[in-house]
């Protein structure tokens, strides 16, 4: 527990990394500065960095690009192996485990140790993985890399310890998978094929034993060939020479006869009695031409053949579609008897696999369903129904219908809200599914002790949301809302939004919700907003909707060379954007020469609309078309129920919405909003108040404008005595940001208080009794307070002409920044009770603005309380408040009480406005306020700030606006993402940089609690998704598919295990049905198999070494202990105990060699000592 007090004292704690920061991420500690406050804070910080530990928790969605899969039929789990390297395996709903290889290379095979809680996978870099089961989280076991060969095809015969696998050579190797070590067995190519055949047969494309005999191994090789190989005799019993290419084989159960697919589309039966050609050839889907040949056929990549005790057998297979009917889409054929049934799929079929209800493949098959691995989808059909249904996915595979766009977390929500958002949702739902269980039941979950209402909430390129129920880390869709609705079609001849947008005009940007007045607002990428209100009724109602013009006026729009030779600067008032009220946009609206102008994007509904229970649509803004430029995209957006204001901005300026009266209250550019408070001297730049070209924004040089800027600066830096000479360009370039480059690198305001028009700009408040403190000779330290400014000392003594030289030397780095800036965007607003001025005694609404040169300004404003006057009196907002300032563009705001407790936003309790009228219970606004003052005993007495940025962090205290805490976050990087969470009862500020370094700050002193090097950033996605939560949990999206939920929380980490579910249950394997006396004793299968008599090393001796390398898996031992049987693990488990005594014993005696020779050494050494001793005569005695 850390205690922190702060006392008006006038005295400074400064350290080495408050000077110049180091380029290391989160290297500078967090700074105290002194502070002018009203009483001591205390504030007694509970959070350590043992309180922090960053591991995955479980990944939501659809594997993305998927390459195969496998089933348990005992076991009753799935795993899907993808291209990067990722296994997904699946159970009952809740059991849904990731695995990732550490090399990343496509999964190609994936085989079960069916009921035994293992899997072996292969992979593209020619390794076989052994991976353990019977624990939460797998891990691997083994690993076997071959070196010369690579793998094609792998087979595990039903409860053997020796994998078969086929290689690109056409060799067959066969490996041990308790110790995954290659026997010396091999099955050659040219053993396998005759002598006096010249072709190489191709790779090895399918393995199998035959259900009749295990001691035969069929081998079906690229080119047709197809070989059944004595694994006894050690020679081929017969071999099959076919001209197509063959895909797959299939056994029929009694196995006297298999059926394979091939390259032309075909299907060949082949009966064991007469090998030398086709006991059947089919071309299902390849009709008879008029001339008599059949159609050309596309090739049947899988086949199954699978037989049903009480009717026809089933084969079903993928492709094999005639070449002429091109745009069909990817089918899956299913043959039962005479009836053919063509099931089309929306996307191509990756693997398919039917689940049978034997694990025994010489006993009748019993198909009960099929499942079907897609490009982008997963779904099961069900094969006990004759028009073959499909099951529901229990799981969220549909993540991704939609691109998803962005994202939202929200955890701890009030407990109704899922159920209500589910019994809304539950009304959508297709119907048409299957009744029966979904068939993938295995493993089990139990929903944890510490669980607590969460939701994720996704959006998409489509102009959806989705509602997801993310408790007890499940997923689980509650509800969707399509935003299109609100606007009409485009018609065909109109295409106003495809110069703005080409294919999604109402992609989903950022959404903004607030769950205890269930207000939910909307921004898309045509520059609107949609405000909805939630209400379990249906209503009649027509959307209100509000234009605003928040854009440079057309006369400001200059060329590039009136920039060269007529420089000027208008008057600031012609910067402010006009705002547009509530009158629909007509075609008519653009400039006789046709350029548009005044005119949305999109057109919304002008009449009255039903809209359905769940969230409705009440107000749309929408920014428009100024002189043929479309509106900039929205930037920032906050809503606050209590007050009944929406805020959004832009690189142009900032606008505030009244959405209960339905008026615009505030349109201003950003460079307004500052007023006399401006801490930059905007005549240093051009594009400061940057214009528009109808084809870029236009760079101005700053040649025209030098001495009369110099003067300027000049005056700045003299008021400061302070100057950089070479070093402050190399400063400048260290602090730029890759999404904002910052204004003024000569810190010509490095001051965070606001300064009167006209008057030289004098450090203040902390800064101001430092500097004028300072002692003879003693060179100035300044904190960083501006923009763009690093922490730097300086000498005192510098001439006119050294501060000229400095500014003119420093322009190639720094002034052409800032040409390339483009506009002050808006990157962050936050309304709550606050203090607008420094000489307010209460706090009062106020809304936070923060831009991306690091500058915050707060805009107070006065709104009625009560109800009735709320809706018809104004709402005032004057932007004359405060300025701070911060390096890098501001991100984040939160406010602490004076103890370090979150001051939560107020709200509205939700009403809903279409329920029907109670005389007795009229419906009124009630409002919950957390003012900053209601927890403590006296009123007035301030709250703490927490704004961070790009690149810093820092701990205000209000009113006085003075730093108590600074931190600089990163150097070298920037952050992503910031968050004030709430995690073990207290706070802290949780960060994503762009270099992968999630970290965590203590509140308020901002001290580092965590720094991990997680993520790097390899895609915009994982940036635009990225957000941190309560309770220690964040999630992005880690593919196009899949969302990927992480905890930095101890405590959560702790209790993973208990959360996730276990994917092997003990079950007794089923036991094999009596063949009966006849069959047995005709049908073969009579003598016993033993693999290891055939395959061990007594018998085939060992692999040539530099065929494989075996690597041990880093879940060997840990893994082995948790297994509770099974033949592999008793075996295994036995091995592994008797290595750990050997290695012990080996250690012991190595430890006994060891001390023994240490002792001698010691007796010799101290003979000798003894014996010079006595020679010199120092008397030494022998003990009596």
């Amino acid at each position: 527990m850390k205690k922190f007090r702060k006392v008006l004292d006038g005295l400074t704690t400064s350290s080495p990394g408050g000077t110049i920061g180091s380029p290391s991420c989160g290297s500078a500690a967090g700074t105290p500065t002194a502070a002018p406050t009203p009483k001591e804070i205390d504030v007694q910080e509970t959070l350590v960095s043992e309180n922090f530990q960053l591991c995955k928790t479980v990944r939501h969605g659809f594997p993305y690009q998927p390459t195969t899969l496998a089933f348990d039929p005992v076991q009753k789990i799935l795993a899907i192996g993808s291209r990067t390297g990722g296994v997904r395996i699946l159970g009952r709903p809740g059991v849904d485990c990731y695995c990732q290889h550490e090399s990343g290379a496509a999964v190609l095979q994936l085989q079960f140790l069916i009921n035994e809680g293992a899997l072996v996978t292969a992979c593209a870099d020619d390794t076989l993985h052994l991976w353990n089961l019977r624990q939460r989280r797998p891990a691997i076991l083994h690993s076997l890399k071959f070196n010369r060969e690579r793998i094609t095809f792998c087979h595990l015969p039903f409860q053997s310890k020796w994998l078969y696998v086929g290689t690109e050579r056409g060799n067959t190797h066969i490996v041990n998978i308790e110790s995954f070590i290659l026997s010396g067995y091999v099955i050659m190519w040219n053993k396998a094929i005759e002598l006096s055949t010249k072709t190489h047969p191709g790779p090895v494309v399918h393995l199998s034993d035959s259900p009749k005999d295990e001691g035969k191994l069929l081998i079906g090789f690229e080119s047709g060939t197809i070989v059944q190989w004595d694994l006894r005799g050690k020679k081929a019993d017969f071999r099959i020479y076919y001209d197509e290419a063959i895909h797959s084989v299939s056994w029929h159960h009694e196995g006297k006869q298999f059926m394979c697919s091939h390259s032309d589309g075909s299907l060949t039966l082949w009966n064991l009695r007469n090998t030398a050609k086709p006991f059947q050839i089919t071309f299902p889907h390849g009709k008879i031409q008029k001339d008599g040949r059949k159609e050309s056929c596309k090739p049947i990549l899988k086949v199954e053949y699978k037989t049903s005790r009480n009717s026809e057998p089933f084969v079903i297979f993928s492709g094999g579609l005639s070449y002429d009917k091109a745009g069909r889409r990817p089918t899956l054929t299913i043959m039962h008897g005479k009836a053919i049934t063509v099931l089309e799929m929306d996307h191509p079929i990756v693997e398919f696999m039917a689940l049978c209800e034997t694990p025994y493949n010489n006993e009748v098959q019993e198909p009960y369903a099929v499942v079907v691995l897609l490009e982008k989808d997963f779904i099961v059909v069900d094969l006990t129904q004759s028009n073959f249904p499909i099951f529901e996915n229990p799981y969220p595979m549909d993540i991704h219908e939609s691109p998803v766009t962005c994202t939202a977390y929200f955890a701890d929500c009030p407990p109704d809200i899922i159920p209500i958002l589910y019994s809304i949702g539950a009304k959508h739902k297709k119907t048409g599914y299957s009744q029966k269980e979904w068939p993938i039941s295995g493993g089990t979950w139990t929903l944890g002790s510490q669980t607590y209402p969460e939701i994720i909430i996704t959006g998409h390129a489509d102009g959806s949301i989705k509602f997801w129920d993310a408790s007890a880390i499940t997923l689980q869709m509650l509800y969707k809302l399509k935003t299109s609705k609100v606007f009409e079609k485009p018609k065909p001849g109109e295409g106003r939004t495809a110069e703005l947008v080409e294919e999604d005009p109402y992609a989903v940007q950022m959404v903004c919700w607030c769950p205890q007045s269930r207000i939910f607002c909307v921004v898309g990428i045509s520059a609107h907003i949609i405000l909805y209100r939630f209400s379990k009724y249906d209503s009649n109602t027509q959307i209100v909707s509000l234009e605003v013009r928040l854009q440079c006026e057309s006369e400001d729009v200059i060329s590039p060379s009136e920039t060269e030779n007529n420089p000027c600067f208008s008057d600031p008032s012609s910067h402010s954007p006009q705002p547009q009220h509530q009158h629909p946009a007509s075609p008519s609206s653009g400039t006789p020469e046709g350029v548009k102008d005044s005119i949305p994007c999109l057109r919304v509904k002008d009449r009255v609309t039903r809209m359905p229970p769940g969230y409705q649509a009440e107000l749309v803004v929408q920014l428009l078309w100024v002189d043929g430029e479309p509106p900039q995209q929205i930037t920032s957006l906050d809503i606050n129920s209590a007050y009944g204001l929406l805020a959004f901005g832009n690189c142009n300026g900032l606008a505030v919405v009244d959405y209960l009266q339905k008026t615009i209250l505030l349109c201003m550019s950003t460079l307004d909003l500052y007023g006399a408070t401006d801490p930059y001297q905007r005549l240093t730049r051009s594009p400061r108040r940057n214009r528009q070209s109808t084809s870029e924004f236009c760079m101005r040089g700053l040649s025209n404008f030098y001495s009369d800027s110099k003067k300027r600066i000049r005056t700045s830096y003299q008021s400061l005595t302070e100057l950089s000479d070479n070093q402050q360009s190399v400063d400048m370039e260290r602090s730029k940001s890759p999404t904002s480059d910052h204004v003024n690198g000569h810190c010509t305001s490095p001051t965070s208080q606001p300064c009167s028009a006209g008057k030289p700009r004098v450090p203040m408040g902390p800064e101001g009794p430092r500097l004028a403190r300072r002692g003879p000779g003693r060179p100035p330290f300044r904190k960083a307070q501006s923009a763009a400014c690093m922490e730097i000392s300086l000498p005192v003594s510098h001439t006119e002409e050294s501060r000229e030289n400095s500014f003119s030397r420093s322009r190639s780095s720094s002034v052409s920044s800032i040409d390339r800036d483009t506009k002050e965007a808006v990157t962050t607003l936050q309304f709550g009770e606050s203090y607008g001025r420094k000489s307010d005694a209460l706090p009062t609404p106020c809304l936070w603005v923060g831009t991306s040169l690091g500058v915050v300004l707060l805009i107070p404003m006065s709104i009625p309380t009560e109800e009735e006057e709320r809706l018809e009196e104004p709402v005032t907002i004057g932007p004359s408040g405060a300025v701070l300032m911060l390096k890098g563009s501001v991100l984040r705001f939160a406010f602490l009480d004076c103890m370090g407790a979150l001051i939560h936003n107020p709200y509205e309790v939700w009403r809903d406005f279409n329920a029907p009228e109670d005389p007795d219970r009229p419906r009124k606004r009630k409002l919950v306020n957390f003012s900053p003052s209601s927890s403590q005993d006296a009123s007035g007495e301030g709250h703490l700030a927490v704004v961070c940025s790009e690149r810093q962090a820092k701990v205000f205290l209000m009113p006085s606006q003075s730093c108590l805490f600074v931190h600089n976050i990163t150097e070298s990087s920037f952050v992503l993402r910031a968050d004030v969470v709430s995690v073990c009862n207290s706070v802290c500020l949780a960060c994503f940089c762009a270099n992968g370094h999630v970290m965590t700050l203590s509140l308020p002193s901002l001290r580092p609690l965590m720094d991990v090097n997680y993520l790097p950033l390899t895609d915009m996605r994982i940036a635009r998704t990225f957000c941190f939560t309560n309770g220690g949990q964040a999630l992005y999206l880690s593919s196009p598919t899949e969302i990927q939920r992480i905890t930095y929380s101890q405590e959560m980490c702790d209790n993973l295990q208990e959360m996730l579910g276990e994917l092997f249950t003990p079950i007794e394997t089923p036991e094999a049905q009596n063949r009966g006396f006849l069959k047995g004793f005709f049908g073969g299968n009579a003598q016993t198999f033993d693999r290891e008599e055939l395959f061990g090393e007594a018998a085939a001796g060992k692999a040539s070494r530099s065929l494989a390398q075996h690597i041990p898996g880093q879940g060997g031992v840990e893994g082995m202990k948790a297994a509770a049987g099974g033949v592999v693990g008793d075996l295994a488990r036995a091995r592994i105990a008797l290595d750990e005594r050997g290695q012990r014993l080996g250690e012991l005696e190595e430890r006994t060699a060891l001390m023994m020779t240490s002792a001698e050494t010691f007796s010799k050494h101290a003979h000798e000592v003894h014996k010079n001793c006595w020679e010199r005569g120092l008397g030494l005695r022998k003990p009596g």
